[in-house]
């Protein structure tokens, strides 16, 4: 899997003019790899994912995946957003399998399918629950369970643990790390909280604000093996400090 954005400018027609939310932007993201791209409120992060995932369109750039332009959403790329976007009517069976079902799979081949993602994301005991009855970490397990099962090239996930508390929000990042080594997904995040940047990537994109554009491409230099402890080592903390000096810099630019 290559996912390759090159020169991406998005711009929105308003009453007072033409306002550019993205400018400019390059990167990219490679089969097996964890990338996410952190910026501060204003900085285009959701309207980035948005158009990768085909939801909305480049004003001007190319985005590909595997040499193939984006037209549009497709089954090769899972999105994840904040807000859990669960079928309330439907269980927890039947929202996992409902992309599989617009795929036109027979039944038994959804049901054998979404039982080993409930089980991979440890809520077998849950399938039969309605949405209401989930906690926000399970609502979000499922979530992650429905968008990995129809087998996507890449996992997009906008800020998925931005609606969580603190205590859930970890237990989900260590979470989503166990998934990615275990099943080899690709994902690109977006997120606003600079320490869950740190703690989950391979590779961070810092945006600058008003317009959106890669400041930098950094490579983190972190143990593949991570667990909470690493946000007690002065590594992590490093990198935490490298990162939020350049979302300070353009900030003290104006100034």
């Amino acid at each position: 899997m290559h996912l390759e954005l090159s020169n991406v400018y998005k711009q929105f027609p308003t009453r007072k003019g033409v306002v550019t939310a993205l400018k400019d932007i390059n990167l990219h993201v490679e089969t097996g790899e964890l990338v996410c791209v952190v910026g501060a409120s204003g900085s285009g992060k959701s309207t980035l994912l948005r158009l990768v995932a085909g939801l909305d369109m480049a004003t001007s750039g190319s985005i590909r995946v595997d040499g193939e332009a984006v037209q549009g959403p497709g089954s090769d790329r899972g999105m994840v957003f904040q807000r859990y976007t669960l079928y309330p009517w439907m269980t927890v069976q039947e929202n996992v399998e409902f992309g599989l079902k617009l795929q036109g799979l027979q039944r038994h081949v959804r049901r054998e399918r979404a039982a080993h993602h409930l089980e991979m994301v440890g809520l077998t005991k849950f399938l039969n629950a309605y949405p209401k009855e989930l906690s926000g970490g399970m609502k979000q397990r499922v979530a992650i369970a429905r968008a990995l099962v129809t087998q996507p090239k890449i996992l997009l996930m906008d800020e998925p643990f931005g609606a969580l508390d603190v205590q859930t929000k970890a237990s989900m990042q260590e979470f989503l790390l166990d998934i990615w080594q275990r099943t080899h997904c690709t994902i690109l995040m977006i997120t606003h909280d600079v320490g869950e940047a740190v703690f989950l990537s391979q590779r961070i994109y810092v945006l600058t604000a008003h317009p959106g554009s890669v400041r930098r491409e950094m490579i983190l230099q972190l143990p593949s093996q991570r667990d909470y402890l690493l946000k007690r080592q002065p590594e992590f903390h490093a990198y935490v400090d490298e990162v939020m000096d350049l979302l300070r810099e353009p900030l003290a630019a104006v100034a």
